[in-house]
């Protein structure tokens, strides 16, 4: 899909700006670029915006004033539901060591928080898993725990559903999907009809500033995801990676993250190996490479007789998607 959309831009559009906020986020965005190199588009995802919520409600109670989202500076680094922030402030103060003593106090859950707005939202999400990674690792996960759990080894948060209610937060079903989808289209049905009024109103999102900066109407920094091109400097030239870009008159540029620490890089690379791996395979329906990927997920502890039996199982319920794949003889 993500290949007829890219070819599509290239043959009617090749100077327009891309948003992308389909997951798989690097997957997606990779495929664009490997497509048609010459594209101009970046991946949105709000994870770390609620991260930095979380940051600017615990320094609304501490310096007792009401501090918004953007009034919190962060460095992130990272790949799309896996990213790490490596610098947090709040005008100049240096937000770690208060976070530290935060999820020391919290470290089964903020749930019983004295701010209670910060039970707003959350989703059933008690941050144990962002709080657990932070006491481990020193660095500040920058995602819900449903997404972070999903980068980790599987025994760490998602051993089983019972491991999954234990760390306090939620797993979206499929029928919670289905269901959201059906509704989302009645409702797209009732908006055409005339049906139901199309209300005009702000929403917050970052989408609409980046598009005014694009046009030379503002000029931020905000986190996207696009290739590397230096701005992590220890992971992959090329790969899609998740940190600070500017924005302003038809331009996104990078801005230079730094290295992953030392202390989540293992972590990550193997994430970014499998995710251009996955990309690779796909590109040259390869079902070989996609399962050395699916081996090497942190989500998988078969043995390797046993993944190749699952992933045969896989292949074989989905076959009727895979175009152009030699299925038959995998």
């Amino acid at each position: 899909m993500f290949e007829v959309i890219a070819n599509a831009i290239k043959d009617y559009a090749p100077n327009a700006w891309v948003i992308n906020y389909t997951n798989p986020m690097t997957l997606c965005v990779k495929t664009l670029y490997r497509v048609f190199p010459e594209i101009k588009a970046f991946g949105c995802c709000h994870e770390v915006f609620g991260t930095q919520d979380v940051l600017a409600k615990m320094a609304s109670v501490l310096f007792n004033e009401d501090v918004k989202r953007k009034e919190i500076k962060v460095n992130p680094i990272g790949v799309n539901h896996f990213t790490w922030l490596t610098k947090a402030t709040y005008r100049n103060i240096d937000l770690f060591p208060y976070y530290r003593q935060f999820c020391e106090k919290y470290k089964d859950g903020c749930t019983e928080y004295v701010d209670p707005e910060w039970l707003k939202g959350f989703h059933g999400n008690a941050h144990k898993v962002k709080i657990d990674l932070f006491r481990n690792f020193g660095y500040i996960a920058a995602a819900g725990d449903r997404h972070l759990a999903e980068f980790c080894p599987n025994n760490w948060y998602l051993g089983s559903p019972e491991n999954v209610k234990e760390w306090g937060f939620g797993l979206t079903s499929v029928d919670w999907r289905k269901n959201d989808l059906k509704e989302r289209l009645a409702k797209s049905a009732r908006l055409v009809s005339g049906e139901q009024e199309f209300e005009f109103k702000p929403t917050g999102e970052e989408g609409v500033r980046q598009i005014k900066a694009l046009l030379g109407l503002d000029d931020f920094v905000t986190n996207v995801n696009v290739p590397n091109v230096g701005q992590i400097p220890n992971l992959p030239l090329g790969s899609v990676v998740e940190s600070n870009a500017r924005f302003c008159a038809d331009t996104v540029i990078p801005v230079m993250a730094g290295d992953v620490p030392t202390a989540v890089h293992g972590l990550l690379s193997t994430i970014v190996d499998n995710q251009d791996m996955v990309v690779e395979a796909a590109a040259n329906r390869d079902l070989e490479l996609a399962f050395k990927a699916f081996c090497k997920d942190p989500q998988n502890t078969f043995s390797l007789e046993d993944s190749r039996k699952l992933f045969k199982e896989m292949i074989e319920n989905t076959k009727k998607y895979l175009d152009g794949y030699n299925v038959e003889n995998f």
